[in-house]
């Protein structure tokens, strides 16, 4: 959500369409258009209220855990509001999201530790949700610097490891939570939280470079507040710089970042011992090894190699990252994604949008030291492949087919026995390939 505001001063300087909601119902930005005029009106005045709903019908159709067909959606509205373009003072921005999801999807039925669809997994994990991820307020000092504080959604945010070809919820790009984000940021970061920072513009456009520096609650939710979980003692600080590059006279980014949380975490390397079991074996009183902070480290890069229209983003280009931790708490010690990306290619189809990537997670491996069954790991490297086009079918209506092929994590399935105890399968949990279609409307 703080790139909204942050795009949004980016274009203070250039002319807007005049009626940006308008036109034909085939031809309009929105399913919804201008509302008679209200929406172009309020947009003048800094008012600007977005939605889109998103539905995905995916399907694992060999290997994996589950072959089931799974359906699931998501709704998410934006507003923000323009403190300058209401009359009031220059520099204010207050962003709101609102967004629920609904129904299953087939993320525990591939044996990844990725999930193959983003979009369900926002606000949150399980469906039939409603939340209130983000809302938050900036206030630019001047045009090279501004602070910030509130709630955060922060894989969409401008410091949430932005790409130009792999990057979001899952809804426009990329269904693969690998490939819209670095997935080593997960265990220091909430998806939804509150937090507090600054915000640095070194040339007053944050098209051009925009540094920042945050400090978040590493326990934050799309459910609640976050007030009641605030502790010095479970924070993270983020620092992040990205920076637009011109190789060859096109178009690029490169970003780099960091976090350190001071949170306590269950260490990856357990001796798993059940209470029934300790009283018969005297074994003692169970006890959770613990593991105070984690870090990581990330870096990533989009280059377009041929560009038919710069201002519009049209061209086709390659995007990179890499991730690094601690690999104790985090298990994702490495990560490394790679791919090619368009939009606009086609004559006469300005709006449709492909993408073809790749993923590689390195894992470090969870022990189980466990009684009886003795010293067990059940994870191994992951690695994915996705690629989608994304049809315009009109501005407002995106029609997305999806391919898949996941080498995952998970070795054998594991269930628990008569006495409570972690059973790992016999049976081997083979290569997922997903099929997948999305549908999203821009209201």
């Amino acid at each position: 959500m703080l790139g909204m505001f942050l795009r949004t001063q980016a274009g203070a300087t250039e002319p807007a369409s005049a009626d940006p909601y308008s036109g034909g119902f085939f031809t309009r930005s929105t399913l919804t258009g201008d509302w008679g005029g209200l929406r172009n009106e309020w947009a003048e005045k800094g008012v600007t209220f977005d939605a889109t709903l998103t539905q995905i019908e995916q399907g694992v159709v060999s290997g994996g855990k589950n072959g089931s067909w799974e359906y699931g959606g998501r709704g998410d509205v934006n507003g923000l509001l323009d403190t300058q373009k209401l009359g009031l003072w220059p520099g204010g921005f207050l962003t709101v999201e609102l967004e629920g999801n609904w129904s299953d999807s087939v993320n525990g039925k591939t044996g990844a530790l990725m999930p193959v669809n983003t979009n369900q997994i926002n606000p949150l994990l399980t469906g039939d949700n409603v939340a209130l991820p983000a809302l938050n307020v900036a206030q630019f000092l001047s045009p090279y610097a501004g602070v910030t504080v509130g709630k955060y959604a922060t894989i969409t945010s401008t410091f949430g490891d932005m790409n130009e070809f792999a990057h979001g919820k899952g809804d426009t790009q990329f269904f693969n939570v690998a490939l819209n984000f670095n997935p080593t940021l997960a265990i220091t970061v909430p998806y939804s939280t509150l937090g507090a920072g600054v915000i640095g513009l070194p040339t007053k456009d944050p098209n051009e470079a925009i540094v920042s520096f945050l400090v978040l609650s590493a326990d934050g939710k799309a459910s609640t507040d976050g007030f009641d979980n605030l502790s010095g003692n479970r924070l993270s600080f983020n620092g992040e710089g990205r920076v637009r590059t011109d190789f060859f006279g096109v178009t690029g980014h490169q970003l780099v970042g960091a976090i350190y949380s001071n949170k306590q975490f269950t260490s990856i390397d357990q001796r798993i011992q059940f209470e029934p079991l300790q009283r018969r074996l005297g074994l003692g009183t169970q006890t959770i090894a613990k593991k105070d902070g984690s870090w990581a480290a990330y870096y990533n890069f989009d280059q377009f190699l041929y560009e038919t229209d710069k201002a519009a983003g049209h061209g086709v280009g390659v995007f990179a990252r890499f991730g690094a931790s601690d690999g104790n708490p985090n298990l994702m010690q490495y990560f490394y994604s790679a791919g090619v990306g368009g939009k606009g290619l086609i004559p006469g189809r300005p709006l449709d949008q492909f993408g073809i990537g790749y993923y590689y997670l390195s894992i470090k491996n969870p022990t189980l030291q466990v009684p009886i069954v003795g010293t067990k790991s059940f994870l191994r490297d992951e690695w994915g492949f996705e690629a989608f086009y994304n049809v315009a079918v009109t501005p407002w209506m995106l029609l997305t087919p999806d391919i898949q092929v996941i080498g995952p994590a998970q070795k054998h399935p594991i269930g628990r026995n008569r006495f409570g105890l972690p059973v790992i399968g016999q049976e081997s949990i083979g290569t997922a390939t997903v099929l997948g279609v999305r549908l999203q409307l821009i209201l």
